[in-house]
């Protein structure tokens, strides 16, 4: 998330998300980005033949992850202080995440809104149960 975050703000080199990420050892970091990049998160722009260097930027698909990372930043907003998270690009002032209902047309309280349980998928059911210790009878 914190490669996201950084990423965010726009393209970087390695070496400048090296920098702002110092406790992510450089091997990890790249580990991530090829990982990104396999996933369709990230896309890598080499700007160097020799030596072999690249900048990296969200694809399309990564800055969906924008509203995941605004939302966890404005909940610790109260943790870190007033001056983190979002905010608005035109006033600077921060933006608020709320809970709409499309086919209502109306905003949601948050103890309104209902999160289903999901059934594992069949594969998964079966092998679940095929790993689980049987009971013995005797």
């Amino acid at each position: 998330m914190l490669i996201v975050r950084d990423l965010l703000r726009g393209p970087a080199r390695f070496q400048d998300l090296r920098v702002q990420l110092s406790g992510i050892p450089p091997k990890l970091l790249a580990d991530r980005l090829r990982r990104m990049q396999r996933q369709g998160l990230v896309t890598r722009e080499p700007y160097s033949k020799r030596p072999p260097r690249a900048s990296y930027m969200l694809s399309e698909r990564g800055r969906g992850l924008g509203l995941v990372v605004g939302a966890l930043a404005t909940w610790g907003r109260p943790f870190v202080g007033p001056r983190s998270g979002p905010r608005h690009a035109a006033c600077g002032h921060p933006t608020e995440l709320q809970h709409y209902c499309p086919r209502c047309e109306e905003h949601v309280a948050p103890d309104a809104v209902r999160v289903p349980a999901v059934a594992a998928p069949a594969a998964r059911r079966q092998n679940l149960r095929r790993n689980t210790p049987t009971q013995q009878r005797g």
